[in-house]
């Protein structure tokens, strides 16, 4: 049960309440909490100059919300301050990440996908967070989000002090790295903010030098449609072949940005067991992957974020991989079990990978 200081109705200050928060938000699991207006103009110039080069591919919802991702008070009406929140979800060793990368048998999965999925944890702790501030203050005016409606989390969490944003366009924190959840209760209480956390990329361009794809197209601009993460999760239709052979191992997401980020350095372990692994899925065979069929696939991932994409997108994924991958007898008779797939899809990727090991 939540700790509290005050009592139900009770007049506190700014100050006070803030204090409490921070507790609240401590004891629910939270990292870190920060506060910020809805001012959001340069990010909103951003994100069109972003749209307006096509960059954000088939996410059309990204363009479809018109001003209401950059204008808080237009989603939510009368909102006037934002809490942020961040949770920490790295949960397999660092260097365990890094190795396998491109393993030449194993699939590699993002790391934010490996255990339950991470809305409905965030959501959760947030929904207990926002009723408990707004019993203290009297107040019923907020509205929580996880990544689930149009907001600019990344800005708005720089805007609270929670992190920056970096030249990989993730948000990455000074003392924690960038493997971390975000969280945001929009609300209609008038809340203090400090300024915004500053730029510590420095002359770094590692994650540029090293993306697979070359998707980071210029420090802090991302082209969606060449990122493994679109690639993988976000398109629905064929990948495109001169991505195929960079993809190496990855089949749902990417995180060489992250792993090889030297701020992760300080990324610690989660504490939250919903993000431990489930069904080994950190330590998966890729032919292992291949031959589940729709119902294993279902229960294999129940409950996590790869459900984000159809069990066709799996198999596409993993035939990509495969042809990536050492050949051998197994795999090999594997891509040959699915050469006469019902799905178009499917059989044009594994025909692919079977012309790999020709």
């Amino acid at each position: 049960m939540l700790s509290t200081t005050v009592k139900r109705n009770t007049i506190i200050n700014p100050s006070s309440l803030i204090k409490n928060m921070k507790i609240w938000s401590e004891e629910l699991g939270f990292q870190q909490i920060g506060f910020s207006n809805i001012k959001l103009s340069q990010a909103e110039k951003n994100l069109q100059e972003w749209l307006g080069m096509e960059f954000h591919g088939e996410m059309h919802y990204m363009e479809k919300h018109g001003k209401k991702r950059s204008r808080p008070e237009i989603l939510v009406p009368k909102t006037l301050s934002i809490i942020s929140v961040r949770m920490d979800y790295l949960s397999v060793n660092k260097e365990i990440n890094k190795n396998l990368l491109d393993h030449p048998k194993k699939a590699y999965i993002s790391r934010y996908a490996l255990g339950r999925d991470y809305h409905k944890v965030l959501r959760k702790r947030l929904k207990i967070l926002g009723t408990k501030i707004h019993e203290i203050v009297s107040s019923r005016g907020y509205r929580v989000f996880v990544d689930s409606a149009p907001v600019l989390e990344k800005p708005i969490a720089e805007k609270a002090g929670l992190g920056w944003i970096g030249k990989h366009t993730n948000l990455i924190n000074k003392k924690s790295g960038s493997f971390f959840f975000l969280g945001e209760i929009y609300t209609n209480l008038s809340l203090p903010f400090k300024k915004a956390s500053s730029n510590h990329c420095g002359s770094c361009s590692t994650c540029i030098d090293i993306c697979p794809t070359k998707a980071i197209v210029a420090p802090y601009v991302l082209d969606a449609r060449k990122c493994i993460s679109y690639l993988t999760i976000e398109l629905k239709g064929s990948i495109p072949k001169k991505y195929r052979k960079l993809i190496g191992n990855r089949i749902y997401g990417c995180d060489d940005c992250q792993i090889l980020c030297p701020w992760n350095k300080f990324a610690k372990k989660s504490t939250i067991k919903d993000f431990s692994p489930r069904h080994q899925l950190d330590s998966l065979e890729l032919v292992d992957a291949f031959l589940w069929n729709k119902t294993t696939w279902q229960e294999k991932t129940e409950g996590t974020a790869i459900r984000r994409i159809s069990h066709e997108q799996w198999l596409r994924n993993v035939a990509v991989a495969l042809g990536n991958a050492k050949k051998n007898n197994r795999l090999m008779v594997a891509l040959e079990s699915r050469r006469d797939s019902d799905s178009i899809i499917v059989r044009e990727h594994v025909e692919w990978a079977i012309q790999q090991h020709s």
